[in-house]
């Protein structure tokens, strides 16, 4: 019986010490190292736990694993070049990057790293995109207007670029960064819109360009916006956190019910989900970028 009693005792020892070990390995990284003098501004997450982000220095795209924490350079950097914020379509494979300055929109194979397409948009700054069922939605943040680029059930583009300008309750600020943050329904019949210039939220027709504020409880600087259901997320990069929105049926109006913060935030702008987290690039625009200045994606529980 004290054999039994200790054989016992010494298996669930053994258990003991081995389950920790096997919780570890299924554990995503909290932190995420990006290459030294990186400048990320934009994230998206792939097929599977890979993830995306680019440059603002060069506009090289960095594919990794969210599980892992590893990666390397899809997409060298090229002088001039300039990646802002970007969103992956799974039907395609591909990888819409926003340009900025350049004015373009770039299309990457989201393997090989290959140019599929390169776009010619507007003007101005070309700062972030979403990609519906039909289409992809670029932001600009210097003119009041966005644009389609029409896409075929495969997610291919299908069709000239058509401008959107922006009105209705739009609020534009000459000289200030002004359209952001952009996300859209499901169904790609109502978009979601950033205006941080005026720290305002609003739903916009992808048809018409009419821009309707969100009445929102308290005023949302928002940068990159990833949404869920009826919950929007909204980074607040100088402020370190991400606003949750909770929003009424017909998106009319919405309440901050928390915020979400880590103390490895240091200006998260943009945001992308993968399961029950929320991954955010360090733009750091607080600091001064040098060829070896660290940047990191952060995780937080959403």
């Amino acid at each position: 019986m004290r054999r039994l009693v200790l054989l016992v005792a010494l298996l669930a020892g053994s258990m003991a010490i081995a389950a920790p070990a096997s919780a570890r390995s299924t554990v995503f990284p909290d932190v995420i190292s990006l290459p030294d003098g990186f400048f990320p501004e934009g994230i998206a997450v792939g097929s599977g736990h890979e993830v995306y982000s680019g440059s603002l220095t060069n506009g090289a795209i960095w594919k990794g694993d969210l599980r892992s924490g590893s990666g390397e350079l899809l997409v060298p950097g090229t002088e001039g070049g300039i990646a802002v914020g970007m969103a992956f379509d799974d039907r395609s494979g591909t990888l819409f990057v926003a340009g900025g300055p350049t004015g373009t929109a770039t299309v990457y194979d989201g393997t090989t790293g290959a140019v599929v397409v390169q776009l010619s948009l507007g003007g101005g700054f070309i700062n972030d995109v979403i990609v519906t069922r039909t289409a992809a939605y670029f932001t600009n943040s210097f003119v009041p207007e966005i644009y389609e680029v029409p896409l075929n059930p495969r997610g291919a583009v299908d069709g000239p670029v058509r401008t959107i300008p922006l009105g209705g309750d739009f609020t534009f600020v000459p000289g200030a960064f002004n359209a952001n943050g952009i996300e859209a329904t499901p169904d790609g019949g109502t978009l979601l819109l950033a205006g941080s210039a005026a720290a305002e939220l609003y739903t916009v027709d992808p048809i018409t360009g009419v821009a309707t504020a969100i009445d929102l409880d308290v005023s949302v600087t928002g940068d990159g916006l990833v949404l869920l259901g009826r919950t929007l997320y909204a980074n607040e990069n100088a402020l370190n956190r991400i606003a949750v929105i909770d929003l009424s049926a017909d998106l009319s109006s919405g309440a901050v019910v928390e915020y979400l913060t880590s103390a490895a935030y240091d200006v998260p702008t943009t945001s992308a989900l993968f399961g029950s987290s929320l991954y955010a690039v360090n733009a750091k625009f607080g600091t001064q970028a040098t060829p070896t200045t660290p940047y990191e994606i952060v995780r937080v529980d959403r």
